[in-house]
Order: structure tokens, then C-alpha cells, then sequence
């Protein structure tokens, strides 16, 4: 099986596993595909071969959402801007372009992306087809900042939906967990490029009974909570002109916070709590009462990002907005009846409603919780505990994300689910783009 690009042969043994290493796969084959039609020749080549095909980014999802035993395509190579409408303030970019090497393409343009989550490791086609977001009542998750993509579909196509080519798909292509097709490039509705105050404090944990209305008072809000304390850590950034006169961390007090702090001496915390986990609450107690003070100006992607070098496991629910202060309140009760030792911080986060397909956030205003364990623990009771809270508040689970739902229980959850399906039947309906995680959330 050839391809512009590096090409395993069938049959090679290659093992892929996911950046938490929550699930790992042996494809018959791997392809890094250099152009547009190096994909469309390795999907053709597979759908004559009897094979199902993946595309993979930066393997930053914890489900095997990418993960495939036939052939993997790696869209690494497949990296940059294509074109920009500095008119319409629309740029198109090719699919495997990482998320940290975009923002400093655009701002060479002076752009931004309207939003981002904390984690700037994924590629944009993981980013936007797993449905990642950031935090703020005013703005929606990335994928909804698509206004066109390009897709190679299952009989080695071409196709290109936009407002104005094929609008009738664009509501699932935003969002397609991989299931629709292989995604090549895709345009994004930017901003102008712009600065973030951010504002980081500790504050009660009471803070969550008010978090809607702190929200709607900053422009971007967030929390952490420490579990086996009575603390949060907020971030509140506000949006600022390019032109404002700021001044930056300096690279000290960065090096503190976000690498020895955040990283290095979580990293140790966290290997502590694997040998002694009665360690654990006190460590949260002085995590809690010196992480997160701090105020600082920057340019967007600096302030909305952190790095994040402790692996770990993840699962995320979104539920109505106005639900996040009972559920968390029920998170906490749990932790404490049950006696776990939680080292890593619990995340609030909030967003606008949309209209695409697959969004957690379709039809309503949505707050989100993240629950994490370090990545050598068993995350399973934590999680399954926490996934049947969720529920309890009609929460949908992050597609890139720890979850045990299946097609039958999340079909109710979306009003449109069942559109969505068509689509997938009109552009794969031999479902060369399945794999086990597609067939569990979406059905056969």
C-alpha cells in the first residue's frame, strides 16, 4: 500500500497508544500521508484491501475515539496554513496542524482563535472532531468555529462542505468523532489578535454556589477544586486589544507556577500518593493554599494554555449550566464518603450553547466537570461513581474522553443524534471509518 509519504507495509507491527495510555491498538498498518491525495490513495488502497481506516493527531484523546486494528493514518506531516481571507478573518489549515503551532501562525497574521481549552497538544482535526472546548459564557467550543472543511470520504473522494457546498452536512462534519470521514483541512472563523488579563486566586469552595454569576462577570471563567479541602483555585481572564501596554510574567515566576509547581513537584506529589496515599489530602491542603496567585497580561494562547507533562486520565461531563453547584457539591460528598485519595485538582468550566450536532453543549448553556487520576493509578471506581452523578444531571460526556456510555443511552441526549447517524450512513455506509469506539457510541 503506497502513498506520497512514509508507508508501513500491512502486516508491520507498529503498537499506538493514547498520551494518558488509557488504551493502545497494533494496526495491520501505519501511514504518514505528506499530501491530500497520499489520503485519499491509502483509503482507497484499505477499502480495496477489506480494511477500516483511522486518522490519528496527536493521540491527546483518553477513548481509543482514534485508535483502529486496521489502518492508521498519522496526519502529522500534514501541517500549515493553506490560505487566509484577512477580509472575512478566516483562515484554512491543513488538519494536522498542532494547536501549539497554530496560534503563533495566526498571529503572524493578527489572528487568534476565538477560544481554547488548557491543552494545546492536539491537532486540529483531534481538537475539533472529539469536541474540545474552553471556558466562558460567551463563546462556544472549537469546532463551531468551522465554516468549511474538507474531508477524504470512504470511496477515496474529495469533498468539500461549506455554507455554500453541501451547508446541509457542515453541522456534522464540525464534529464528526472521525465517523464521516477523513478530515484534510478545515477553515476557522478567527478574531483579531488579542491580549488576556488573567487573574489567578485562591477563594472558598463556596465559590461554586456563585460560579454562573462570576462567569457572566469576566469574560473567561474557571475553577479548580482541591479535593479533601474546603478550596478552589479560580482563573478569571479578561479580553484586551493587542494594543494595550502589559506586562508579562517574568520567567521566573513562570518557571515557578506552571513548570516546578504545576509539573515537576505535581509529578512528585502524585508518585507519593501512589506509595503513601494518606499523604494525600495534606499535600492538597498546601497545593491549595500556594498554587494559583497570580496576575499577569499576555497574548491569548499564552494565557488560555498550560503545559501539561504529568500524564494523566481523564473523564468530562456536560451538564446544564445551572446544574454545576448541586453536582459538585455531590462530587465532593462522594469523595469524602468513599475515602479516596484524589491528588489531582477537579475542573469548572462553563460554556455557550450551540447548534452542532454532536456538541455537548448543544441546545443549552452547559458547565463542564472534569474528574483526573494519575495515569499509573485505577481510575475506574473514581470515575464510574462520578459518571453516574453526571447522569443523574443529564450530562453528556466529552467524545475524547473516559466514558462508559453507548449509542442507546446517549441517542436521548441529543436531539439530532439521530440526523447525524444519516449523515454517517449517506458518507460511510460500509463504515470504513468504524472502529470498536465509533460502533459502542454510535451503533453499528
Amino acid at each position: 500500500m503506497g502513498a506520497a509519504g512514509s508507508t508501513r507495509a500491512l502486516g508491520a507491527t507498529e503498537r499506538v497508544r493514547t498520551w494518558g495510555r488509557t488504551a493502545t491498538a497494533v494496526p495491520v498498518g501505519v501511514s504518514r500521508p505528506t499530501t491530500i491525495d497520499g489520503v485519499v490513495t491509502v483509503v482507497r488502497a484499505a477499502r480495496e484491501h477489506g480494511l477500516t481506516v483511522k486518522a490519528i493527531g496527536s493521540a491527546h484523546s483518553f477513548t481509543d475515539i482514534a485508535l483502529t486494528e486496521g489502518v492508521l493514518l498519522d496526519l502529522a506531516a500534514l501541517s500549515g496554513i493553506v490560505r487566509v481571507d484577512a477580509e472575512r478573518q478566516r483562515v484554512t489549515v491543513l488538519a494536522g496542524t498542532a494547536l501549539h503551532a497554530l496560534s503563533p501562525l495566526l498571529a503572524a497574521h493578527g489572528l487568534a482563535l476565538q477560544n481554547m481549552g488548557d491543552i494545546d497538544r492536539q491537532t486540529i482535526a483531534g481538537a475539533t472532531s472529539t469536541g474540545t472546548h474552553g471556558t466562558g459564557l460567551g463563546f462556544r467550543g472549537l469546532a463551531t468555529q468551522i465554516t468549511a472543511a474538507t474531508l477524504v470520504t470512504a470511496h477515496g473522494q474529495v469533498l468539500r462542505v461549506s455554507e455554500a457546498e453541501h451547508p446541509e452536512l457542515l453541522p456534522a462534519v464540525q464534529l464528526g468523532l472521525g465517523a464521516l470521514g477523513v478530515l484534510v483541512e478545515v477553515e476557522l472563523q478567527c478574531v483579531p489578535a488579542f491580549l488576556l488579563h488573567a487573574e489567578e486566586r485562591g477563594e472558598p469552595f463556596a465559590v461554586v454556589d456563585e460560579f454562573l454569576d462570576r462567569a457572566a462577570a469576566v469574560d473567561h471563567f474557571e475553577a479548580y477544586w482541591w479535593p479533601h479541602t474546603e478550596r478552589l483555585s479560580t482563573k478569571s481572564n479578561t479580553r484586551l486589544a493587542l494594543e494595550t501596554p502589559y506586562r508579562p510574567l517574568g520567567r521566573l515566576a513562570e518557571w515557578w507556577e506552571d513548570e516546578f509547581f504545576g509539573n515537576g513537584l505535581h509529578w512528585l506529589t502524585c508518585q507519593l500518593g501512589l506509595v503513601a496515599p494518606p499523604l494525600t489530602p495534606g499535600i492538597n491542603r498546601l497545593a491549595a493554599a500556594l498554587y494559583g496567585k497570580r496576575s499577569y497580561t499576555a497574548p491569548s494562547h499564552e494565557v488560555f494554555t498550560s503545559p501539561r507533562r504529568v500524564r494523566f486520565q481523564e473523564m468530562e461531563y456536560a451538564i446544564p449550566a445551572e446544574a454545576l453547584a448541586p453536582a459538585i457539591r455531590e462530587v465532593k460528598r462522594l469523595v469524602e464518603r468513599e475515602g479516596w485519595r484524589v491528588s489531582f485538582p477537579v475542573e469548572l468550566r462553563v460554556a455557550a450553547a450551540d447548534d452542532t450536532w454532536l456538541s455537548t453543549a448543544h441546545g443549552r448553556q452547559s458547565a463542564y466537570i472534569a474528574v483526573h487520576r494519575y495515569w499509573r493509578e485505577d481510575a475506574r471506581p473514581y470515575f464510574t461513581a462520578v459518571e453516574h452523578i453526571m447522569r443523574a444531571h443529564d450530562g453528556r460526556p466529552h467524545w475524547g474522553k473516559l466514558h462508559g456510555r453507548t449509542a442507546a443511552d446517549l441517542a436521548p441526549e441529543y436531539p439530532r443524534f439521530g440526523d447525524f447517524l444519516a449523515v454517517r450512513d449517506r458518507l460511510d455506509p460500509d463504515r470504513v471509518f468504524a472502529n470498536a469506539y465509533t460502533r459502542r457510541v454510535l451503533g453499528e
